[in-house]
């Protein structure tokens, strides 16, 4: 074999043993619907700035994001829209408790059409067709039903409610004027187009502040790649575009 070839050969192998060495460093990301646009920035900067990791995402309600961990999905990181789906898996031994943190925190609001003349939670309980998470999964969903409660108005809603998968979700059908309107996350709106608007904030006094835990997995806590990015989301440069994604940090 001539020393050209052994060198062709010698350097394909190496390329095929950097490409191993990258898919083994791949981190498993399940995150809230309502962190897709920024997890997507962060884990998209961080993969060019290293070279040497690769990200799988999996964004969903959070209540449906923790069912799958515990049923055996890959997951070396879980970002949550509340507290309750980070505690679901802290119980069952599924999350490093030690890792738990804030990642970020938001605000509820109520969007529609830019024409709409809804300025208040009782303007709401004036419409037909409303949008929420539904509460059994989506955390902003219980966010607005905790409102609604409190506010005195849940029951002029009943049938009238249209359940959702995700915050998301509820944007879309109230972007393509399916529903009257819809409760969702304020960072939601500033990331849609044209068609949909912030009509009014829903009330702090009315529900728990909206907090994004972020904890390691069992798994996760063993791979170095992620125990190295999860301490990324927390430095002070992912703060920075977290902040520009319209969430608040501390």
């Amino acid at each position: 074999m001539s020393h050209p070839a052994a060198r062709a050969i010698l350097s394909f192998l190496f390329t095929a043993l950097l490409a191993g060495q990258v898919l083994a460093a791949e981190i498993n990301l399940s995150a809230a619907a309502s962190l897709r646009e920024v997890i997507t920035a962060l884990s998209g900067s961080y993969a060019k700035a290293t070279g040497e990791v690769g990200f799988r995402t999996n964004f969903g309600a959070s209540g449906a994001l923790a069912k799958q961990i515990a049923n055996g999905a890959p997951a070396d990181i879980f970002l949550s829209a509340n507290t309750e789906w980070m505690d679901y898996l802290k119980a069952r031994g599924l999350i490093d408790k030690k890792s738990i943190s804030p990642f970020a925190y938001n605000v509820l609001v109520f969007a529609g059409r830019p024409q709409s003349k809804v300025g208040g939670l009782q303007d709401v309980a004036k419409l037909e067709r409303v949008a929420i998470g539904s509460p059994k999964s989506v955390p902003a969903g219980q966010y607005a039903i905790e409102a609604l409660r409190r506010s005195g108005i849940e029951k002029k809603l009943e049938n009238k409610l249209v359940m959702a998968r995700d915050a998301r979700e509820c944007l879309v059908y109230a972007e393509r004027g399916e529903v009257d309107g819809a409760f969702v996350y304020k960072t939601d709106v500033e990331e849609a187009g044209k068609g949909v608007k912030i009509l009014f904030t829903v009330p702090q006094e009315l529900y728990p502040r909206i907090v994004y835990p972020m904890g390691l997995t069992a798994e996760g806590v063993k791979k170095a790649s992620a125990a190295a990015f999860f301490r990324f989301l927390q430095s002070g440069g992912a703060k920075s575009v977290i902040a520009r994604h319209g969430f608040e940090v501390k």
